[in-house]
C-alpha cells in the first residue's frame, strides 16, 4: 500500500480521467499532491482538467483500451493506476464486454507488467457475474480481472452518482421540461444516490492506503429513495408538475425494444435522453443500494470516515437551468 507521507510527487495514471467522475477524481488526487497522467481517447479535449492542479501537475495522454500498446505507454513509470472507464449503453464498437471486461483486464495486465504498486477499479452496485444484465456482468468481469492481477486492488461500487454533469437528475429534468407525462419503469426500485465528490474521496483514500486490501467498497449516499421519489424530487426542484406513470417491467421491455429499433433506424439521430434499453430495464428489476454486509464490514463511506453529502442539498444548485425562468424562478420583486 502507498503511504500518505510517501505519495508527494508520485505518479498516478487515471484512465477515463476526463469524464464526469474522472474530473473529480483528478481534482481530489491533485489536492493530495499526486502527479497525474490522464489517459483518454481525446487528450485534446481534456484541457479543462489543468486548473485542478499546479502547473505541470496534470498531463493528458492518448490511450485506447482496444490498443494494448497505448495502455502500456500510459502506465509506464506510474506508481498507481485508477481505471474509471465505463459506458451506460452500447454504441458501435463500444460494447460492455469490450470496455468494462476486456478493457479492465488490459489495464490491469499492463499495470502489473509496468511494476505498478496499486490499482483502483471503478465498478458499480449490482455488478454480478450471474446477472441477466450484460452491463452488470461486464462490471463483475472487470472486477475479477483487476483482482486477478492485483489481489490487493480496491474495487469501488457506487450507486447512482450525482453532481453537476450527472446523467440522472439532469436527464429527468430535461425530460420533465419537454414531456407532460414521464413513464417510469421500476418506479419502486430503490437507489442510494451518492455525490461524485464523495466517490472521488474514496479513490484518493484508496491510494493513501486507507482501504482494506482486495476489498469491494459499496458506496451510497445517506438516503435510500425509490426511482419515483427521485424523479418527483427532480420535478419539484425545477417547478414542473408532471404525471409520473409507473409501467410494469413487461411493458417497459417492449418500450425499450421500440426505442432501440428507432435508435438504430435513425443512424444515431434518436435523442440520447429518450433512449432506454432492454438491458437497463433488466437492471431496474433490482434495488441499487449498499448491502448490509458492506455496512457491517466497514466497506462503505462511513467505514472510511467520509460523511456523505445528501442529494437534496446539492442537486438544486445545478438544476436551476431547467426552471421556467432559470435562476430567477424563485425571485420576486420587492
Amino acid at each position: 500500500m502507498l503511504e500518505t507521507s510517501d505519495k508527494t510527487g508520485r505518479l498516478v495514471t487515471v484512465f477515463g480521467g476526463s469524464g464526469f467522475v474522472g474530473r473529480h477524481v483528478v481534482r481530489a488526487l491533485a489536492k493530495e499532491g499526486w502527479r497525474i497522467r490522464v489517459a483518454c481517447r481525446r487528450p485534446d479535449l481534456a484541457g479543462h482538467l489543468q486548473p485542478s492542479g499546479r502547473v505541470g501537475q496534470i498531463h493528458a495522454v492518448q490511450a485506447n483500451l482496444r490498443f494494448p500498446a497505448s495502455i502500456a505507454a500510459a502506465v509506464r513509470g506510474a506508481d498507481a493506476v485508477v481505471n474509471l472507464v465505463g459506458i451506460l449503453t452500447e454504441t458501435g464498437r463500444q460494447r460492455f464486454d469490450a470496455v468494462q471486461a476486456f478493457g479492465a483486464r488490459a489495464v490491469a495486465r499492463a499495470a502489473k507488467e509496468a511494476g505498478v504498486t496499486h490499482l483502483v477499479q471503478m465498478s458499480a452496485l449490482g455488478a454480478d457475474p450471474q446477472s441477466d444484465s450484460a452491463y452488470a456482468r461486464s462490471k463483475a468481469d472487470g472486477e475479477t480481472a483487476a483482482l486477478e492481477f492485483f489481489s490487493d486492488a480496491t474495487i469501488v461500487r457506487p450507486s447512482i452518482v450525482f453532481g453537476p454533469e450527472d446523467d440522472f437528475f439532469n436527464r429527468f429534468a430535461a425530460l420533465a421540461r419537454m414531456l407532460p407525462v414521464l413513464p417510469l419503469i421500476g418506479a419502486q426500485t430503490r437507489f442510494q444516490p451518492v455525490y461524485v465528490g464523495d466517490v472521488a474521496q474514496v479513490v484518493a483514500r484508496a491510494l493513501n492506503g486507507e482501504t482494506k486490501p482486495g476489498a469491494v467498497y459499496e458506496i451510497g449516499g445517506p438516503e435510500t429513495k425509490s426511482f419515483r421519489e427521485l424523479v418527483q424530487f427532480t420535478c419539484d426542484t425545477i417547478g414542473r408538475k408532471r404525471v409520473l406513470l409507473p409501467l410494469p417491467f413487461e411493458a417497459g421491455h417492449y418500450m425499450a425494444l421500440g426505442m432501440e429499433i428507432a435508435s438504430a433506424a435513425s443512424l444515431g439521430l434518436f435523442p440520447k435522453m429518450l433512449l432506454t434499453t432492454r438491458d437497463q430495464v433488466r437492471m431496474l428489476r433490482h434495488d441499487n443500494v449498499v448491502s448490509p454486509a458492506a455496512v457491517s464490514e466497514g466497506r462503505t463511506l462511513g467505514g472510511l470516515g467520509i460523511h456523505p453529502e445528501a442529494y437534496e442539498s446539492i442537486v438544486p444548485t445545478y438544476l436551476y437551468r431547467f426552471r421556467k425562468t432559470g435562476q430567477f424562478e424563485r425571485q420576486r420583486p420587492a
